[in-house]
């Protein structure tokens, strides 16, 4: 479980958090939606400790993460595993290495051990035998399940996932949320997804938080959100069309 509580996070005089506060569980995936410049992917920074926020605390299982040093950190930051929204991949390095990266920095593993925890999550995004390709050779979709492969490469507790469909066509978009949903019930991840792709929303949002001007807004499931009475939500949805037709059929 993580929680996050009353979080401030300015850059100069542009105030872009104001008192967040939410609880995300275990073996569900949450949401994070708003509109540019929300504050979605400064909150997420901040919980994974990118930022430091001038005010509040975040919480992994009740240890505070907010006031630990660096080495404090460590042993947390081992249980996450981070999806990039450009996936992040090192582009002189191999799929495999990729993969490898965070058990090079984090695990007292044997190479072979490495290898082997490389392949098993290569077979897990469905991409087994890839191993030697380098990041040029991968189409925007096999990028995007690599950056899945290496960060649940540690076994993570907590998984987090910046704009994961970003660039992507309906149908892989639709693949990359399956595996997000599989993997979360299969290591029974906290896992949190910051989005603006509504098809996500509709299709793997068991939770969602909705940032209006670094405000939370709203907060609730998929369904509940469909019947929400919140002027800015409601605009923010049902911009899009699939979304009206969804509020329509109710």
């Amino acid at each position: 479980m993580i929680e996050i509580d009353n979080i401030h996070k300015s850059f100069g005089q542009n105030h872009v958090l104001k008192g967040i506060s939410a609880t995300f569980q275990p073996g569900k995936i949450s949401l994070i939606i708003g509109g540019s410049g929300s504050g979605k992917s400064t909150l997420l920074k901040c919980m994974v400790g990118l930022h430091q926020p001038e005010q509040g605390h975040v919480r992994y299982d009740s240890a505070e993460f907010t006031s630990m040093n660096f080495e404090q950190r460590v042993p947390i930051r081992k249980e996450i595993g981070m999806l990039f929204q450009n996936s992040a991949l090192f582009d002189s390095m191999t799929v495999e290495q990729n993969i490898m990266f965070p058990l090079d920095m984090f695990s007292d593993l044997s190479k072979a051990e490495k290898v082997d925890r490389a392949n098993y999550c290569l077979e897990r995004v469905n991409l087994a035998g890839r191993n030697k390709l380098l990041p040029a050779e991968l189409s925007g979709g096999m990028k995007k399940r690599v950056g899945i492969a290496r960060a649940i490469s540690m076994n993570p507790k907590y998984l987090f996932c910046d704009e994961p469909n970003s660039g992507l066509d309906p149908e892989t978009s639709i693949l990359i949320d399956e595996l997000i949903q599989d993997i979360t019930a299969e290591f029974n991840c906290t896992t949190i997804v910051v989005t603006h792709d509504m098809n996500s929303v509709m299709g793997i949002g068991e939770y969602i938080l909705y940032l209006h001007k670094g405000e939370k807004f709203w907060e609730g499931s998929n369904k509940d959100m469909l019947r929400a009475e919140v002027p800015e939500l409601n605009n923010f949805v049902f911009a899009s069309p699939l979304m009206k037709a969804a509020k329509e059929s109710l």
